[in-house]
């Protein structure tokens, strides 16, 4: 029998708890690394150079605590790069492209990606990605989209005298000017998006 409240060997009691004091500091450190990740996105899309101090301070952590979780600057960038990744392809599965039409797809993107905020700002206004790659590389999220734009021509849905490439920049460049309304010219979020959606359906239109 084990003695109960006895240090040497824990309590039935103290045993149950310790699975939970685990989760609980490993949900703790998945959302400190989230906050630093999402205060990087911001700053960064503000200004390439921010230091990492500033980042630190709009985490809400103090600087020791980001070099806890990435060493160097360069660590910092390649994971904000992977981050913002992971949020492209979550916003890309969110858009449930093999569903309906392809127009009604495509703006279902629109709508996900719209809400990726300062991740679109920083794809937009920085010539390589965070950890210094070319923003060229392709992702399932790209095959995806371009699937959704073939299945648009093949079933008539998307104007087939418009190219997949045409289309892809039609799409970016929408969100680059919806967001920027909103960013730059404070023009309401849902107003904006409007717009964005209403223009997309009719420039894709057979």
């Amino acid at each position: 029998m084990i003695p109960f409240g006895d240090g040497q060997y824990g309590s039935p009691m103290s045993e149950a708890r310790s699975e939970p004091v685990v989760k609980t500091e490993s949900g703790s450190r998945a959302r400190t690394r989230r906050a630093i990740l999402d205060a990087a996105v911001r700053e960064l899309s503000a200004n390439a150079a921010v230091p990492l101090g500033e980042i630190a301070t709009a985490a809400g952590v103090g600087r020791t605590t980001l070099h806890r979780y990435f060493p160097e600057r360069a660590d910092l960038l390649v994971a904000v790069t992977a981050f913002m990744d992971e949020r492209i392809a979550s916003a890309t599965t969110r858009a449930r492209l093999d569903d309906g039409s392809a127009r009604a797809a495509l703006g279902r993107l629109c709508q996900e990606y719209f809400e990726l905020g300062d991740v679109l700002t920083l794809m937009f206004t920085s010539p390589v990605a965070p950890n210094g790659r070319e923003w060229d590389y392709e992702t399932q999220s790209d095959h995806s989209v371009r699937d959704a734009i073939d299945r648009g021509h093949a079933e008539g849905d998307v104007d087939a005298a418009l190219g997949r490439d045409w289309v892809l920049n039609v799409v970016w460049s929408l969100l680059f000017s919806t967001w920027d309304m909103v960013r730059a010219q404070g023009a309401p979020k849902h107003a904006a998006l409007t717009q964005c959606l209403r223009t997309l359906d009719k420039a894709l239109a057979p």
